[in-house]
């Protein structure tokens, strides 16, 4: 099959489905696309043929037990190279199209994959100050070291030659406008991400108070979230904490809410599959990730209508200033955090109040319908025939 006039083409070297935030914000585009007649494709390194890309897939998982770095460039250089060729494949009759991409990687894919000017690259920016930063953070590759010098400087390569950037925050705009100032003449829109309506969602009785959700490791911060539960036992507040997602960190995670005493106040409950489901459960979200672009489960929690107790960091502000739907905590100050969220949550008034301008907020700011026409607009205003 070929590219048709001025279709949407998804670019990922993610697999189609999973429980990412950059999977969530693709597959919610390509459902309001649907819904709005237009047929979207997606296009991964595994539309390539399986007898190619799976037996070098597998490879990786032996480096992964071997090295760090080295599997992370083979994960981006192997991915890379089938996502091209299913792209070249698909885009070789030279038909107007946008192919939205999800990363700098799938980005440079595309570049390298099209035939025609007509033929658009916009890509998406998920990713926090940089692809390099993340990796790092994940402890994979070094901070600083010649491997994630090389993915920055990939990233300041590629990211000029795009028809358009959309940005998920002004946060991670200014951010890479500051390091790439070459970008400031790329096309660019904000438009945060977005999901469909799960409808109104009552207050429900739990033996949860809190919920966090996200991989657990050392970005997400979430053993500060343990030290907060302590502080808030010593203030004859006890709270039950739920933390949904794997990751490197879990078992020192587990072990030190042995060692705070509070592990019979939380329930780690590993990967869950549609893990937004639990937060119903629940009566607010909690989020204290050391850096964040504008994450979904914050977006998750307000359209079920329940406040949020978060870190202030990077795009995070943008979603509390939306209206008064949760508290910023302190980093660095767990007495305090304690203190804010014990006087919120005991506050009948105030949770009702925030809850209920977090789902407003949702309504207006980020539901499918409104995000989804914005983004639709961006990507087909990038065509220069127009």
């Amino acid at each position: 099959m070929s590219a048709n006039e001025n279709e949407i083409i998804i670019a990922t070297i993610m697999r189609p489905s999973g429980e990412t935030g950059v999977q969530a914000h693709f597959n919610c585009f390509r459902d309001f696309l649907s819904s709005r007649q237009y047929r979207p494709r997606l296009i991964t390194p595994f539309s390539s043929p399986g007898a190619l890309v799976y037996p070098l897939f597998a490879v990786r998982k032996i480096l992964d037990k071997l090295s760090g770095p080295a599997s992370v460039w083979w994960y981006r250089y192997w991915h890379a190279f089938f996502l091209r060729m299913a792209l070249k494949k698909y885009l070789k009759n030279g038909a107007a199209c946008v192919v939205y991409a999800q990363c700098p990687v799938s980005a440079d894919a595309a570049l390298r994959a099209r035939v025609s000017a007509r033929q658009r690259v916009v890509m998406v920016v998920h990713f926090n100050i940089s692809q390099a930063d993340e990796w790092a953070g994940k402890g994979r590759i070094a901070e600083g070291g010649s491997f994630y010098q090389a993915i920055r400087d990939f990233e300041a390569r590629v990211l000029p030659k795009l028809d358009g950037l959309v940005f998920v925050s002004a946060f991670m705009q200014r951010e890479l406008i500051k390091r790439i100032p070459a970008l400031a003449g790329v096309s660019a829109a904000i438009v945060p991400n977005f999901l469909p309506d799960p409808g109104e969602t009552g207050t429900q009785n739990s033996d949860a108070d809190l919920i966090s959700i996200g991989t657990l490791e050392a970005r997400k911060n979430q053993r500060y979230l343990l030290e907060i539960l302590v502080a808030l036992r010593e203030r004859g507040v006890t709270l039950r904490l739920s933390i949904i997602g794997d990751g490197p960190d879990r078992a020192m995670l587990e072990a030190a809410a042995c060692a705070l005493k509070v592990d019979e106040l939380v329930h780690f409950a590993g990967f869950v599959a549609d893990a937004a489901e639990w937060i119903a459960l629940h009566k607010a979200c909690i989020h204290v990730a050391s850096i964040e672009n504008l994450p979904v489960t914050l977006l998750e929690a307000i359209a079920r209508g329940r406040p949020l107790f978060v870190a202030a960091v990077g795009g995070v502000p943008e979603i509390l200033a939306s209206g008064n739907l949760g508290l910023a905590l302190p980093l660095d100050d767990a007495a305090t955090a304690a203190e804010l969220i014990a006087g919120a949550i005991n506050d009948p008034e105030w949770m009702a109040a925030a809850g209920l301008a977090a789902r407003q907020s949702y309504l207006g700011n980020y539901s499918s319908d409104v995000c989804g026409e914005r983004l639709l607009g961006f990507l087909l205003s990038t065509n220069p025939e127009k």
